[in-house]
């Protein structure tokens, strides 16, 4: 009998523009070499602690970024999702601000390809029920938790924000309220003397995550 091939795969999530993608790299051997696909790759018993540990060198050695948030999302597993053989893949989201995306350096690193959620055509695997997955819990969880925040960069303005979690869940929020949710989780610190131009508007206050909670989510007892 076979070994039971064991892999990670992360579903890497950025805003472009106003609309969710997601990172893809084009595989580089056999199965589907050639296609457009989520980074992922295998579990290294000697090297990797846990899947978090194989997901998060992945993606350092795949992209070049260590991603600002990641989670375990659901195993993946059966024999038919994987030409090679019976199969798991512990499936791993994480959020990045695209900034971080168009800053890379390392010319060892992969080509990424930035594709919009709406445009992802046929992925090999299970790669876009993967995908799907990850919207699905991005979506569910921007309801009641600090995890958009993630997307936005390393300083971003309360409607900056706020624009952010609208687009995630399809609706428009109260401004009143939504600011009150935000005092309430205690994650944002004003940046001393920061502002950015706001057209005929006074000029808005800059704020970025505290750092107590640059990687682990924050949460409310009531959604937004």
């Amino acid at each position: 009998m076979s070994a039971v091939i064991c892999t990670v795969d992360v579903v890497l999530l950025t805003l472009l523009g106003e609309e969710l993608a997601a990172v893809l790299l084009r595989r580089e051997h056999e199965p589907f070499q050639g296609a457009l696909a989520i980074p992922g790759g295998y579990v290294h018993p000697q090297d990797d602690l846990c899947a978090h540990d194989a997901a998060m060198r992945v993606i350092k050695s795949k992209t070049g970024i260590v991603a600002p948030y990641l989670e375990q999302l659901a195993t993946f597993s059966g024999a038919t999702r994987d030409p090679r053989g019976w199969s798991v893949s512990v499936a791993h989201y994480a959020l990045v601000p695209y900034p971080l995306l168009a800053a890379r350096k390392d010319a060892a690193v992969q080509m990424v390809h930035v594709v919009p959620v709406s445009q992802l055509g046929t992925l090999p695997f299970d790669h876009r029920a993967m995908i799907d997955t990850a919207l699905e819990r991005l979506r569910n969880k921007s309801q009641y938790s600090s995890l958009p925040c993630f997307l936005a960069g390393d300083t971003f303005t309360l409607p900056q924000l706020q624009r952010l979690y609208e687009l995630l869940l399809g609706e428009t929020l109260n401004k009143v309220s939504f600011r009150r949710k935000m005092s309430e989780m205690d994650i944002l610190d004003p940046v001393d003397g920061q502002f950015e131009a706001a057209g005929a508007h006074r000029p808005a206050q800059l704020y970025r995550l505290k750092a107590a909670v640059r990687k682990t989510l924050t949460v409310l007892e009531r959604g937004l």
